[in-house]
């Protein structure tokens, strides 16, 4: 048996056409899975997003929200927009606690928030400024307890995971004192992080499969910012994903026109070929991100054939956060005057 699932969880990138498996039922997530399932129901549909997104102004786009849950308190400006959709998106955080029986699972997502916090400690530490205390309190770790731990330069009181990645990015910052090598070093330990729990995670092939195309979505994000910004491309790609290195290796180095046919051979063909072709025309990176968005929700979408079990919580929980980032993102836009085809570009 633990063969057989070895081999569900160690897919290369042709042994499958679209999308990876997501796994087997577990009846034990029955009450999760129906609360989740009539949730979803309760999501802003696509007609109503994208008439936030056609909107004639600002006004007129956040009164299309009136009768949801993001309801605007009338006039409310930028302050009062982003304190709703915070508490929005800490409600669905913690019923996602609350509904997921294995803490591993929580404490993976919650240690987004403290690779974030440590990102911003290191920034700051690592270039003599105040440590500050404008840090997420939704991570594993109280923001208190971080501050102290940087203060009295006391790693300890951090979790290993943490204290891995402090270690690497100092060592990666002090080799030429580049900041951008602090990003660079603690993308690598999360992923690594995140890759070793879920595959420890009662055997989780779909949030091992999960995190394996985020890694690989975000590769090629970076294969193509590289490319344009002509970065040096050492160290730039992430280990764990499904596409090849040298796949990605060998796509800075071609033209934006050939890259959908190096990838044509792999799910991401769509992805690659859309968004290397807008950014050509347009020189934006708004298409590779809504096809990024587009590739991992078609992909949350496959738990629908799960009766049971962890993946449809998890799959909720995420679109949950997209559709609050797209909210954010349409009233962002049209409080800024953006031409909606540009709004329309980036919504997956």
């Amino acid at each position: 048996m633990a063969e057989m699932q070895l081999d569900k969880t160690d897919l290369r990138i042709h042994d499958f056409f679209t999308y990876p498996p997501v796994g087997e039922d577990d009846y034990r997530y029955m009450f999760q899975t129906a609360q989740v399932r009539s949730m979803e129901t309760q999501m802003l549909t696509r007609t109503a997003v994208l008439d936030m997104a056609n909107a004639s102004d600002f006004a007129s786009s956040a009164s299309s929200l009136s009768g949801t849950e993001y309801t605007l308190p009338q006039g409310a400006g930028p302050l009062e927009i982003e304190a709703v959709l915070r508490q929005r998106r800490t409600v669905v955080r913690r019923l996602f606690e609350d509904l997921m029986l294995d803490e591993r699972i929580v404490e993976v997502f919650r240690s987004r928030d403290d690779y974030a916090n440590l990102r911003l400690v290191l920034r700051r530490v690592l270039t003599d400024k105040p440590v500050g205390t404008d840090y997420s309190p939704e991570g594993n770790v109280p923001p208190e307890q971080l501050r102290q731990a940087f203060e009295e330069q006391n790693y300890a009181l951090l979790p290993p995971y943490l204290q891995a990645a402090t270690d690497q990015a100092v060592l990666a910052f002090y080799q030429n004192k580049d900041i951008r090598q602090i990003d660079s070093a603690i993308d690598h330990a999360q992923t690594a992080y995140k890759l070793e729990t879920a595959r420890t995670a009662d055997g989780n092939v779909f949030l091992t499969n999960l995190f394996r195309l985020q890694v690989d979505l975000t590769n090629l994000r970076t294969m193509l910012r590289a490319k344009l910004l002509q970065a040096d491309p050492r160290d730039v790609f992430l280990e764990g994903g499904f596409v090849e290195m040298d796949r990605l290796r060998q796509g800075l180095d071609m033209p934006y026109e050939a890259l959908g046919a190096l990838f044509f051979s792999t799910p991401f063909h769509a992805v690659v070929d859309a968004g290397a072709g807008y950014l050509a025309l347009n020189g934006s990176f708004l298409k590779v991100e809504q096809q990024c968005d587009e590739y991992l929700l078609g992909y949350l979408r496959q738990t629908g054939q799960i009766a049971a079990g962890p993946q449809p919580v998890i799959a909720f929980f995420l679109a949950k956060e997209h559709e609050i980032r797209a909210v954010r993102l349409i009233l962002t836009a049209k409080r800024n005057n953006l031409d909606t085809k540009l709004i329309l570009d980036r919504l997956a």
